[in-house]
């Protein structure tokens, strides 16, 4: 009886096990087969971001701006509003919506190049190349543009240059042929020969004076600035500039002074500032009228040396102060070569003081003069000699 029993026990236990093995084993081909079922991706209706593709557009440095199917803006970087190309969920150029326009229609990436007169900056026009291509099937149209105005202005200085310096060679050098050519043709007239030999030594001058300030304004444009600066006493390198004009501003009675200079020192090259200071007072005796003065001056204010120029020359036009420092730009091209003048005095200057992490600045008025000015840094070693000379100089003001 209990074997019975044991055995009808048995088997309803094995009836039990054997349901519930056949129920897990359902449910998990049923969850075998949806996982291999392929997802639905979701459908866009022209009117929404894809996922990610906001995240793409953070990070690209150009001017991001996606259009919708009705030319709505759905993504705009904050370059594209700062420079003006999107207004609220408006794309405001004309030209670029038309290309967007084109694009959603025949799906052809298209590029060009167009100048926009909207920016916040300035009042100069930007140069924007323009990229603009669908984003695969969604109806959506991505703008890119990216900003070429620095581009095409170093583009402009470069063949500037290049045109500039070939002209400033080809004078002198053309001058040179043609004057050897009158030399052997006068060479029975020794007044003749005098007189032409003289003109030859002039131009050769003038030439080696273009070349030694190519040769400076290389060295020094592509520079560091002045890893470890010495000391250098501003007196003789004020007295050392004097004196390379004296000659030249005494036939015109130009009087030189100077003032401020003992005991102030700063932290630089003893040459290349006195190349510095030396082309300003050169420019100053060069431009100014006869029986006038050229006066140097040192001065402290706050955390810098100041050395400035003065004149009482024929001045700079207002529009012409931004461009003076640009090489071989002149403001009055002929009575620059008159005085000997190659152009590149000023531009030299420049980066002279960006490679003393300083800067050259300037006032001037027409018919009043011009006044220059060295900005350079005050030693900032406690307890130096520049320092205590300068803080005496400072407390004797």
């Amino acid at each position: 009886m209990q074997g019975e029993l044991l055995a009808a026990v048995t088997g309803i236990v094995g009836l039990i096990v054997g349901v519930v093995i056949g129920v897990l084993v359902s449910s998990l081909f049923r969850m075998g087969s949806a996982s291999r079922q392929t997802p639905t991706p979701p459908v866009f209706d022209g009117s929404t971001l894809p996922p990610g593709i906001a995240e793409v557009l953070s990070a690209l440095p150009s001017s991001a701006v996606v259009l919708d199917s009705a030319d709505r803006v759905l993504r705009a970087s904050s370059a594209a509003r700062a420079f003006g190309l999107v207004r609220g969920e408006e794309l405001v150029i004309g030209e670029l919506l038309d290309l967007a326009r084109q694009v959603r229609r025949d799906g052809v990436i298209r590029e060009t190049d167009i100048e926009v007169a909207v920016r916040k900056f300035g009042p100069d026009a930007t140069s924007f190349a323009v990229r603009v291509a669908p984003l695969g099937g969604t109806g959506l149209v991505l703008v890119l543009a990216e900003d070429q105005t620095e581009h095409r202005r170093l583009e402009a200085v470069r063949r500037d240059f290049v045109a500039n310096i070939s002209h400033e060679l080809k004078t002198p050098v053309g001058a040179l042929s043609l004057l050897a050519e009158t030399v052997q043709d006068a060479s029975d007239d020794p007044e003749a020969v005098r007189r032409f030999t003289e003109r030859m030594r002039t131009e050769a001058s003038r030439l080696n004076a273009v070349i030694q300030d190519l040769i400076t304004l290389s060295r020094i444009q592509g520079a560091e600035p002045i890893s470890q600066p010495s000391l250098v006493d501003l007196g003789p390198v004020v007295e050392e500039a004097l004196d390379s004009v004296r000659m030249p501003a005494d036939s015109k009675g130009i009087e030189l002074v100077a003032g401020g200079a003992e005991g102030v020192t700063v932290l630089g090259d003893e040459g290349l500032l006195g190349t510095a200071l030396r082309n300003l007072v050169a420019n100053a005796v060069a431009y100014s009228p006869k029986n006038t003065r050229v006066a140097v001056s040192v001065g402290l204010s706050g955390s810098s040396v100041d050395v400035s120029v003065a004149d009482q020359g024929i001045g700079i036009p207002q529009q012409d102060l931004e461009r003076i420092f640009e090489r071989f730009y002149r403001v009055d091209a002929a009575r620059s070569r008159a005085t000997g003048g190659t152009g590149l005095g000023l531009a030299i200057v420049k980066h002279i003081m960006t490679h003393h992490r300083g800067e050259v600045t300037v006032w001037s008025k027409e018919g009043s003069g011009s006044t220059f000015t060295l900005r350079l840094p005050r030693p900032e070693s406690p307890g130096s000699e520049g320092t205590r000379n300068t803080d005496r100089q400072e407390a004797a003001q």
